[in-house]
Parts: structure tokens; sequence; C-alpha cells
């Protein structure tokens, strides 16, 4: 197969688009960057080095691949000092689960379990009771006049289901939660400097916060999830210490993953809906749409943007030669609008077949995809129920990311 060369000038371009990209017109509404991007092509080159992949085809294939690797802590130790793989941060962000590589991948996640059809039917009565409670909160608001979703409901629901999971305080709630929107810089596509410090920072308190709570549970162990975990490693390890860090590992990944991205997931599809009243008032009259409607904002506009891969050797992706170790950035935010995928991709329709990448793909499959669809159908299903005249006051502001998206507010009220 003929390899592209991708000229100076392409790359320029793309630096343009991502100059775009990073400004808060477009952090509100990337999509036509995106498609500009498509627009060159499924496979382009990225201003930094590596590849941007827009093609939804290419980016399943990359996802379901084994030749396809995460940027491991070999990876990154071999990267250039003081960039974004090399802080303390992102190594330590390396011996978590998503960013292992098979065989350690395969231990580590059948030391975590999963999320299985009892463990969730277990969850879901204390899911649906913080779900009502929250709601709760959110009608004494209404009643008032205008509300914010996003700090009353979307962020409080994933921290207090984690939480109550792993038996943690609730007076601990608030804290671990602003931890996590300063953690997850360091895995953003193009954190600055300052973000990055501040990623730093919060990865060395919830360090120490959850190395603690390991061996508080070693001393007095529980029905617990971290409590089975020691169970397990003690199992495994033969060094107490490895086995507690590998435990802590757990913890912090299956609280990281749950805060950030499940609070965007239950936002957004808010903010999606109230855009789109027809569809709403549909969902509120035919409830039974409900999961349909939670695929369709994870394909539209899904809380993660951006999944990294390396090549494990020299290959040909969309007709561009990609050399091992190198980077590929897959743009599953604009893949789910790619019209060789779906027709009519901009449109918002409950009625789509759900096909999307927002939870990836092959052995990295999101653990906790069913968590998330959980959580998101209990909260519109009893939504579009008790609130059927809800609508949307103002545009939210979003927090200035690419890969992962975040609201900072969503203000509603009652029609």
């Amino acid at each position: 197969m003929e390899i592209a060369i991708t000229p100076p000038s392409d790359r320029r371009v793309t630096v343009s688009l991502f100059s775009r990209l990073r400004t808060a017109k477009g952090q509100a509404n990337p999509f036509p960057i995106y498609a500009e991007l498509r627009s060159r092509g499924g496979v382009s080159a990225a201003p930094w080095g590596g590849h941007l992949v827009t093609s939804f085809e290419l980016c399943d294939r990359v996802l379901r691949g084994r030749d396809w690797l995460e940027p491991d802590a070999r990876w990154r130790e071999q990267q250039v000092s003081g960039s974004r793989w090399t802080a303390p941060s992102s190594r330590e962000m390396s011996r978590t689960l998503p960013a292992l590589n098979a065989p350690e991948h395969t231990q580590v996640r059948r030391s975590a379990g999963t999320f299985d059809r009892g463990s969730l039917e277990g969850m879901r009565g204390t899911v649906g009771r913080i779900t009502g409670r929250l709601l709760d909160s959110l009608a004494e608001r209404l009643h008032e006049g205008e509300a914010d979703f996003n700090a009353l409901v979307g962020e409080e629901l994933p921290v207090a289901v984690i939480g109550h999971w792993l038996g943690l305080p609730t007076a601990d709630f608030a804290r671990l939660r602003e931890l996590t929107h300063d953690q997850v810089f360091t895995q953003e596509l193009l954190p600055s400097a300052s973000q990055l410090a501040r990623s730093d920072t919060a990865t060395a308190e919830l360090r120490t916060y959850f190395m603690d709570l390991v061996r508080e549970r070693r001393a007095r162990p529980g029905e617990d999830p971290v409590s089975r975990w020691i169970a397990a490693w003690d199992g495994m390890e033969s060094d107490r210490d490895r086995a507690d860090e590998a435990v802590y590992f757990l913890v912090l990944f299956v609280l990281l993953a749950a805060l950030e991205t499940t609070a965007t997931l239950l936002s957004t599809m808010t903010l999606l809906l109230l855009e789109h009243p027809r569809q709403w008032d549909w969902l509120t009259v035919h409830p039974d749409l409900v999961p349909a409607a939670v695929e369709e904002t994870l394909r539209y506009d899904p809380p993660t943007h951006v999944i990294s891969r390396v090549s494990a050797q020299d290959c040909v992706l969309g007709g561009v030669g990609i050399a091992k170790d190198e980077m590929v950035h897959l743009l599953v935010g604009a893949a789910h609008r790619d019209p060789a995928r779906h027709k009519d991709p901009e449109l918002f329709n409950l009625h789509r077949k759900p096909a999307h990448l927002a939870f990836s793909g092959g052995v990295h499959y999101c653990l906790g995809a069913p968590l998330a669809r959980m959580e998101a159908q209990t909260l519109l299903y009893q939504l579009v129920r008790r609130f059927p005249r809800l609508t949307l006051v103002r545009r939210p502001s979003w927090a200035p990311r690419v890969a992962f998206r975040r609201l900072l507010n969503l203000d509603v009220a009652l029609s």
C-alpha cells in the first residue's frame, strides 16, 4: 500500500484548527472544527507529533486491534523530559488499569471484578434512593426559581453512588470531587504547565487519602470492594506493601473514572434533551426510550472526546504510515459524527440505532460502563416523570478542556 506523506502545510492547518478548538467558542461547540478535520482525511498529522484519527471505522479498528497499545509506563519513560507524559501525575496514572497493557492489564482487571448483572441489581435500589434525594433538593430550589442542575444533581450523583459503594465518609465527597477535577488535567490532550501542576498536587493528595484507606481496611476489613481487593491481592502478591499499592491504584482508578465522565454524561444528557424540546416532550410520554436517549447522548457528545493509543509495530492506518511507538489520538467526538457511519449525524435522534465508542473498545472497554448507564437511566426515568416542564434557562459554560468534556453549570427552571 502506498503511504501518504503529510506536507508541512497540512500540519499548519491542523495547528490553526486546534487553536480554535481551545477557545471558549470551540469548547462550547467543537463539532464544526471536527468536521473540518474530518474533511482532511480519516488520519491527519497532529501539530505536536503523531496523528489524529477522525474516521469512525479507523477509530473502531484501533480500539479493537491488539496491535495498538496504551501509552504505558515503559512508553512514558521514553518521552522527552518535561513533557506531560513525564509529569508525576502522569507517571502515577501509568500504573492504573486504563494505562496497562497485557499481561499486567489482564491480572489487574481480573482482580477488580466487574459490574455484572448481580452486583448492579444489588446497587439499583441505592442508586434510585440517592437519585430521588437529589431530585428532592432540585425540586426545592426550582420552587424558588431557577436551579443549577449540574451542581445539585450531575456532580453529586456519581460521587454519592461510588462513595457509598466504596464505603467512604460522606463528608469527604466534596473534596474528592474537587481533587478529581484537578487530577484529570494530566489526562488531557494539551494541558498547560499550571494545569499539570494542579494535577500533580491533586494526585499526591489522592495517593495519601487512598493509601490511608487501604491500610485502614486491611486493619479492619469489611464487606466492601476495597476489603475484597485486599484479599484478592494478598493471594497474588506476597509483598504486603506492593499488594496495598495495587489496591490503591484500583481505588484511584474507580474514583476518577466514576466521577468525572459520569457527571459529564448526566449533565450533557439533560442539556441535550432540553435543547431539543420535541425529543424531551416525546420522552415524557414514552419513557421506554430512556435507554435510547442515554446511548444517543453518548454518541452525540460523549464525555471523553479523545482516546490515545500507540502502535505496537510499524504499520499503515488509513493510508498513512505509523511508526512503532508512535501515538495516534482517536477523536471519538469527531468519529461519532462521521457521515460514513451515521446518517444525518448532526441530528440528535432518539430513534437512531446505537453505535458509539464512548466506552472505548476491545480489551480496554470501560469497566464501569454498566454502572454509568444505570445511573444515567435511573436519573432520566425519574427526571421526566417528576419534571416534565423542565426548561433550559441559558446556555452553559464549559471547562477549558479538549479530551474530557465538563459542564461548569446547567441552569434550569420550570415553565
